[in-house]
């Protein structure tokens, strides 16, 4: 597999929590030649083992944060690289957010991103978003809509905007994507979603298989 060394040590970079580690790791993968939207993707699988250890007690919210803004520096060193790549053709617009009343969004945040690196036209709209504004973003154009949430008690509103989407008569010119801790298949199954992604880089992938890239 090209490029493996350098993928492990963005993991055990990222895994480290600590910025400045990161950023050499992104460096040296850089200086390797491997390709801006690999490094981005390898990043992005260690971020949700990093979701993992928080999960299971054995990293705090301080880790997690410190693990996000190593991504986000990473987006920000191989930004022009990043957007040469994805901006010869855009496949298609997504709206994505954090349903109403949930203030977590680091999952989707990740999604978001490894989402433009895949071409998509991305439109984050950031977390705690009121139902009606994934809707309107629909009804502008965008073709897949993403919505995150993180308890259980705010899950429950992606049904809402399913059933928005329908009332709109639009709900079949929509790809609807779910995902957040307490979100399963099941669950997609019962409200009716298109793609339930347990991490980013499956919602990633999914959401190609749906225009039918390879």
């Amino acid at each position: 597999m090209a490029f493996e060394n350098e993928s492990q040590k963005l993991h055990d970079a990222l895994v480290t929590c600590k910025v400045p580690e990161i950023s050499k790791a992104v460096d040296e993968a850089h200086a390797a030649g491997m390709p801006a939207t690999e490094i981005i993707n390898a990043l992005g699988a260690a971020m949700s083992d990093v979701g993992v250890l928080f999960e299971r007690g054995k990293l705090f919210l301080p880790h997690v944060l410190s693990a996000a803004a190593g991504m986000k520096k990473a987006m920000e060193t191989l930004g022009s690289e990043l957007t040469a790549g994805s901006s010869e053709s855009k496949k298609a617009s997504a709206v994505m957010g954090t349903v109403e009343g949930d203030v977590h969004d680091i999952g989707k945040s990740i999604c978001s991103t490894m989402l433009q690196c895949a071409g998509f036209d991305v439109h984050d709209l950031g977390r705690d978003v009121p139902l009606g504004k994934f809707v309107d973003e629909c009804k502008a154009g965008c073709t897949f809509c993403g919505m995150s949430a993180l308890m259980t008690t705010t899950m429950v509103q992606m049904k809402t905007v399913i059933e928005n989407l329908k009332n709109e008569g639009i709900r079949d010119k929509v790809t609807v994507m779910v995902g957040g801790a307490p979100i399963t298949q099941g669950f997609c199954d019962k409200i009716g979603a298109d793609i339930y992604g347990e991490s980013a880089s499956e919602t990633t992938r999914k959401a190609q298989d749906v225009l039918g890239d390879a």
